[in-house]
């Protein structure tokens, strides 16, 4: 299925928006549930205020008021009749019976006669008519009917209470325009702060990719760019070692294969001047041909090591390791090369501290490795090669150590490089095998020459399964 890609700048202006557009929706819902409840809350406790204070009135005057007592209306503002503001809500009242008919119409304000009219439009039951929003068209008014004792036997007089929350309901309204328009105000500051934001992250990516293009194209040329931003500078500093470590490498590619090329080129080219002593009769063939022969097969000991290198610099999960006793792998090694060291008169000396010395390995490559460093002692030692092998904390150590006249100090740092050949040696690759297959392993290899002047190779492996 094909994903849909978005850049950064976008990705990012969609988290801020929906962070300023979700932020903004909370505060409004909060706020407007909490405007209403407060709004609901002090208009009954007005209206129920009001009541209380007339009713009081009125029994004290024994008679039915018709308006709000002056002296109410010139209290301060924690009474009953508040001041008419944005801020505060005004009280009034009339009273009507039962038939809709008003009691006292001289003393009806404008307000009163539209909420009567409404009352009366919509049929309100007034005994049910308990903190009732009625809407007009100049505001909102919460509006509570009580019954009044009779005047008369037949008649039914209610007393009709209204709060005025129009100032208040503006109010929130005027929040609500403030908070929208907060809103956008800072969508638009978001917008200029992601483009700003966004090129910081954009700009150093271009430019690493620039870099990876190049490193792609063979130009490992190292970028030292100078980023303010600690991961980009890292990651910057990563391509760049890279890019040293893929140059490095690819000089290697080309030294191999141009050493490999003059290696292969000495052989064929002697097989080639035998073949044609032969066929010109210049060369007799038993000679010629046993010529042939043994550079045929040094040919053939060279690509088998040249393939060799390519597998291990190649190695997968396709090796196992299994748990393998190093002390009778050595023990293998050895007698597979005891022949050639008896053709020499070579004595193999085996030192074991342990019986057993067990390790997770590859069992091919780790005696391959064995076999080849036995095979170039067999080449310098004069009489005995020692071979040994002991287990250290964590670590294990093997050591193939020969009398001979040692490493010349010269030879001596480029002993592993591949194709590197010292005095009497053969192609210049076991010994780069060696390393490739310890250092696959998570170990280290170390040539030194002993006391007694010969030469000890020491392989130095971590008990422990490497990835």
């Amino acid at each position: 299925m094909k994903i849909k890609k978005y850049n950064i700048r976008t990705r990012v202006m969609t988290v801020i928006s929906f962070i300023l557009f979700s932020t903004f929706l909370l505060i409004g819902i909060i706020f407007n549930i909490a405007a209403r409840q407060y709004i609901q809350s002090s208009a009954i406790a007005q209206l129920n205020r009001s009541f209380t204070v007339i009713q009081e009135t009125m029994e004290i005057a024994e008679t039915i008021l018709l308006e709000f007592p002056t002296e109410l209306l010139d209290e301060s503002a924690v009474s009953i009749a508040l001041r008419r503001n944005e801020f505060r809500i005004e009280s009034n009242m009339f009273v009507l019976d039962e038939t809709f008919n008003l009691f006292g119409n001289h003393f009806i304000s404008e307000i009163s006669t539209e909420i009567f009219e409404a009352i009366k439009k919509e049929n309100i039951n007034f005994d049910e008519m308990r903190n009732r929003m009625i809407h007009l068209a100049d505001g909102a008014y919460y509006v509570s009917s009580f019954h009044l004792p009779k005047i008369h036997a037949n008649e039914n007089i209610y007393l009709v209470i209204y709060a005025d929350i129009t100032g208040l309901l503006n109010f929130a309204r005027a929040i609500n325009r403030f908070l929208i328009i907060l809103f956008f105000i800072m969508f638009i500051v978001a917008v200029f702060i992601t483009f700003f934001f966004s090129s910081t992250i954009t700009l150093p990516i271009q430019k690493l990719c620039t870099l990876a293009s190049n490193i792609g194209r063979g130009d490992f040329t190292p970028k030292d760019y100078k980023f303010k931003d600690r991961e980009f500078d890292d990651l910057n500093t990563a391509i760049n070692k890279s890019a040293r470590q893929l140059s490095i490498y690819d000089n290697e590619q080309k030294a191999f294969f141009q050493n490999v090329s003059h290696e292969l080129r000495t052989p064929l080219m002697s097989i080639q001047c035998y073949a044609e002593g032969i066929s010109f009769g210049l060369m007799e063939p038993e000679k010629a041909s046993n010529t042939i022969l043994q550079e045929t097969a040094r040919l053939n000991e060279m690509v088998k090591d040249l393939l060799y290198i390519s597998k291990i610099d190649n190695i997968t999960s396709a090796f196992t390791f299994t748990n393998i006793d190093i002390n009778e792998l050595i023990r293998e090694c050895v007698s597979c090369q005891q022949a050639v060291a008896d053709k020499k008169r070579i004595h193999f000396n085996l030192a074991f501290n342990e019986s057993a010395v067990n390790l997770d390995c590859v069992g091919e490559l780790l005696s391959r490795a064995i076999e080849n460093l036995i095979s170039n002692a067999i080449r310098y030692a004069k009489s005995e090669i020692t071979v040994s092998c002991r287990k250290a904390s964590q670590k294990i150590e093997i050591c193939v150590k020969d009398d001979g006249n040692g490493i010349d100090a010269e030879v001596m740092p480029y002993i592993f490089e591949r194709f590197y050949k010292g005095k009497d040696g053969n192609h210049g690759i076991g010994l780069s095998i060696v390393k490739s297959i310890i250092e696959q392993h998570g170990g280290i290899i170390k040539a030194e020459n002993t006391i007694d002047g010969g030469a000890v190779f020491t392989i130095t492996i971590t008990d422990k399964k490497w990835s």
